[in-house]
């Protein structure tokens, strides 16, 4: 090879860094034609003004601390006080007992009884399944993907916040929810909580999880229907719309309303709805003896924080959850999945 030839090759390989700003320009090119086919795919699936406002109002707040949602201040968002928690339960001898505590799942029974309820669903049952928070969870996960083979129900039903932390990645979450899926053996419906990113509703449909965003279905047995309605998160992004959601529910169906939250109970009752299921609470997480809890993070009376309650006509059911938001510990508060029951009243 001649001088002028070497120089020739030379010139036509790039260097390292030369190749390395190519590949991470690929990359980068990759990874905003995902984000665009995910948005193509949202606006299908729930038309431009809902997807692009709920895609707007997460790039503005996910990470806000202070000032969004129905609560002033966001500790789940401050994640550098996090470690700080975890450091006070560890030197309070807390940390291990909770962490035991936080894989102790209970399965909870709860009879419905609604006036109204067609006889063929007398016995219709629900598995509540709420804040699976799975990236963060692991040991919680673990026990849960044990447990869900030995029960027995009809429908099961997902109240958000599937994603431990409240922004950034979404792979880790949504490979764990396919595992926890692959384990349900019945028609699954979801809704999305504030830990939640709408980025991730492509991907849970495709898992066969029917997430219900101000929608409501039919669910049918034996000739007869009731309706399930479930709206977007209430608490910090505050895309709910229940007027939207109850579209086409006749006012004299029986009708279960799935909401991430409880805070919208007094919408929720007074648009006539029988039953809501939600969480987010916790219960507490962390709580005093006789499961007192210390905070809620949410504005509603303390009865409503955990378990069953009833507002005017409707009843209402707070889950405590499967997962741990901030610190993987329970402390009087142990976690739960539950068994909703149906009766004819």
């Amino acid at each position: 090879m001649s001088t002028q030839e070497a120089h020739d090759a030379i010139e036509a390989f790039p260097g390292p860094c030369e190749s390395e700003g190519g590949i991470e320009n690929k990359m980068e090119g990759a990874a905003d034609a995902a984000d665009q086919a995910t948005i193509a795919k949202l606006e299908r699936r729930l038309g431009r003004v809902h997807a692009r406002q709920r895609l707007g109002i997460e790039r503005d707040h996910e990470a806000q601390i202070f000032g969004q949602g129905i609560n002033f201040f966001h500790i789940e968002n401050w994640y550098s006080i996090h470690s700080v928690i975890r450091l006070v339960l560890k030197l309070a001898g807390l940390y291990g007992p909770g962490q035991r505590n936080a894989s102790s799942i209970q399965v909870r029974h709860h009879d419905v009884r609604l006036p109204g309820l067609p006889t063929s669903f007398s016995g219709f049952t629900i598995l509540q399944l709420s804040d699976l928070h799975v990236d963060i969870s692991q040991g919680a996960m673990d026990r849960l993907m044990q447990m869900l083979p030995c029960l027995d129900y009809d429908l099961c039903v997902l109240t958000g916040d599937f994603r431990g932390r409240t922004f950034g990645p979404i792979d880790a979450t949504l490979e764990g929810l396919a595992h926890v899926r692959s384990m349900i053996n019945a028609p699954v419906y979801g809704v999305l909580g504030n830990h939640d990113s709408v980025r991730m509703v492509p991907a849970l449909e495709e898992m066969g999880i029917r997430m219900l965003l101000n929608e409501a279905v039919e669910i049918s047995r034996a000739g007869d229907t009731i309706h399930l309605v479930g709206i977007d998160d209430a608490h910090f992004f505050r895309v709910d719309n229940i007027e939207k959601a109850l579209t086409g529910v006749p006012h004299d169906g029986i009708s279960i309303l799935l909401s991430h939250t409880p805070e919208i109970y007094r919408q929720a009752a007074h648009a006539d709805f029988d039953l809501l299921l939600s969480g987010h609470t916790h219960g507490g997480q962390i709580c005093l003896p006789g499961s007192i809890p210390i905070i809620l993070d949410s504005v509603l009376p303390r009865s409503m924080g955990a378990g069953p309650w009833r507002y005017h006509d409707m009843i209402g059911y707070t889950s405590v959850g499967v997962g741990t938001s901030i610190v993987p510990v329970r402390i009087n508060c142990l976690p739960e999945i539950t068994l909703h029951c149906l009766r004819a009243s």
